[in-house]
């Protein structure tokens, strides 16, 4: 099959290609336009005459006079008429009036579109939904597929799946809010809110759980294997096999980057998270070692959080808190009972309640008793490669870690809320008109640091930071790849496999002091399917690249 990107759009969607001045210059021309053309819609809006475009004012002028004959000056493109109206209305909704971006994305849903429908049929995944936004506006949002197989209902935008370990980014949202309002110390031993976990020792020595250990899995609480031996087992055999095999990885990569030809990584070897260590021949939507846990397939109802302490409250830790990383979704159970003490309400009900703030109104617990509109089915594959629905769980035990359902267009609404949190203290708040992010800059900043001793399974590069995985800015040689700083969170759930990723714009200070852009910039991808044990990472940066590439392209054209 022919690759969906040629030599020269693939160099740049993977950052490889060197930047020219000309062409920086050329995006700072870019938003300068667009900078001119809110202006003037502003003056419109005000009630103040616009200036007549050259030749004329008649009535069918358009109210860009001078901005226009600067702009052609600069050898940039007049935004359209539509562009211009596009913009009405923000300052109401309270997004200080930001830039909307580029309309044009047809060549980046196509090339993604085509990359998509790839991974979908050669993981075998019934249905799959895609949402892309582009400086805080959805630009995409498509199902393919089957929601329900049996029923032949389709995939859309709105369907909601299990979004798996993203769920840990939710609750992450909700511990910084707690500790920004003063209610939380991220540095107490837990017991100190939760005095129902016991206080532990390790080798004979009492040892102090925090929260901030739990949100970096630091903890040494366990995940669903219970048996140390076999965890360090695991581990070592991972990470011999990850030194042989990353001598030929490179060396296939190189050739394959000669060819012209790109990598997805539907059926790629990786270690997942949240139930997915991934066996190094198993098939997407097969139980591999870890979806064989029995505890993954709980079936009893919890009432509380703090009830659902007991799978794993007595059980010894696996290293002492601090010194090493395992990835434990059980480290979230005890993180929401954290929640639910320090706020004084319950766990579910707190973050409801933040889902509302957010506008993430389709995004609810993954209850089975409740009705659940658009709700898609989940499938696995059996013994003999058959598509089947996935067996039935009851994730109560634990909502915090990998229990909540949602859409992707929710998805996108809370990466840009992140987004827009992150970049606004880099913006100059003329007249008051930018509104404070749902967390401070310094907040999401602090959560996206990365940790020491931590790792990413999904992405080598990187490292684990506060419940989301952080890869850092870095370029080694010049014009050789260029490494973008993203933030991203994989999911694995019984039938259901997911991403959301955050591309923060490399932000441009001339445009920000001149208060030609407002938060947020850059691109966010969320991806969901029915189907388990798919890897979709590398999948939602290809994407995220493909519309971030395109959205400059149309500034400098």
């Amino acid at each position: 099959m022919r690759s969906e990107l040629g030599p020269s759009e693939r160099s740049g969607a993977a950052g490889g290609a060197c930047r020219s001045p000309g062409e920086a210059a050329a995006r700072r021309r870019g938003a300068a336009m667009y900078g001119l053309a809110r202006a003037l819609r502003r003056a419109a809006a005000a009630g103040r005459p616009p200036a007549p475009r050259r030749g004329g004012g008649g009535a069918g002028a358009r109210p860009w006079g001078w901005g226009l004959a600067l702009g052609l000056a600069l050898g940039v493109k007049a935004p359209t008429a539509a562009g211009c109206e596009a913009d009405g209305g923000q300052e109401a909704e309270g997004k200080a009036n930001p830039l909307p971006p580029p309309r044009g994305f047809g060549a980046a849903v196509e090339r993604s579109r085509d990359l998509l429908r790839r991974i979908k049929d050669e993981a075998g995944i019934p249905g799959i939904l895609v949402g892309v936004s582009v400086d805080g506006e959805e630009v995409w949002s498509e199902g393919l597929g089957y929601a329900d197989v049996e029923n032949r209902v389709v995939c859309k935008p709105e369907t909601i799946m299990r979004i798996a370990s993203i769920s840990k980014c939710l609750t992450m949202m909700a511990v910084a809010k707690l500790w920004e309002e003063g209610k939380l110390d991220l540095d107490a031993p837990v017991q100190k809110y939760v005095p129902e976990f016991p206080e532990k020792v390790y080798e004979g020595e009492k040892v102090a759980i925090t929260t901030r250990l739990l949100v970096s899995h630091l903890s040494g609480i366990r995940h669903y294997e219970k048996d140390i031996t076999k965890v360090k087992e695991e581990k070592e055999k991972a990470n011999r096999a990850l030194k042989l095999t990353k001598p030929y990885q490179d060396k296939e990569q190189k050739e394959k980057e000669g060819k012209g030809i790109e990598k997805t990584d539907s059926v790629k070897p990786r270690k997942e998270h949240e139930g997915e260590v991934k066996s190094r021949n198993s098939k997407p939507g097969r139980r591999d070692k870890e979806f064989e846990q029995e505890e993954y397939y709980l079936k009893e109802k919890f009432e509380s959080v703090i009830e659902s302490l007991k799978i794993f409250k007595n059980d010894p830790l696996f290293f002492k808190p601090g010194s090493q990383f395992l990835y434990s979704t059980y480290g979230f159970t005890l993180l929401s009972a954290v929640v639910e003490r320090v706020s004084g309400q319950k766990f579910t009900d707190y973050m409801l309640k933040m889902f509302r703030d957010l506008d993430m109104l389709s995004t609810v617990l993954d209850d089975n008793e409740a009705m659940i509109y658009n709700r898609a089915r989940c499938y696995v594959y059996n013994k003999k490669g058959r598509l089947v629905n996935a067996p039935y769980v009851d994730n109560s035990y634990k909502w915090a870690g990998g229990g909540f359902l949602s859409s992707v267009g929710d998805l996108l609404k809370f990466g840009n809320a992140l987004l827009y949190s992150y970049q606004a203290g880099q913006f100059k708040n003329t007249n008051g008109k930018l509104l404070p992010g749902y967390l401070k800059p310094d907040t999401v900043a602090m959560m996206w640091t990365p940790v020491p001793k931590t790792e990413v399974s999904w992405d080598r590069d990187g490292k684990y930071a506060m419940a989301w995985a952080v890869i850092e800015k870095k370029q080694q040689c010049g014009c050789c790849r260029k490494q973008r700083h993203y933030a991203s969170h994989t999911g694995g759930a019984v039938g259901a496999s997911s991403v959301l990723l955050i591309l923060p714009e490399e932000l441009d200070s001339e445009a920000i002091d001149a208060g030609l852009v407002a938060p947020p910039r850059g691109v966010v991808v969320s991806i969901i399917c029915n189907m388990q044990s798919v890897s979709l990472n590398s999948t939602a940066l290809k994407i995220a690249r493909e519309f971030d590439k395109e959205k400059w392209a149309q500034y400098i054209d």
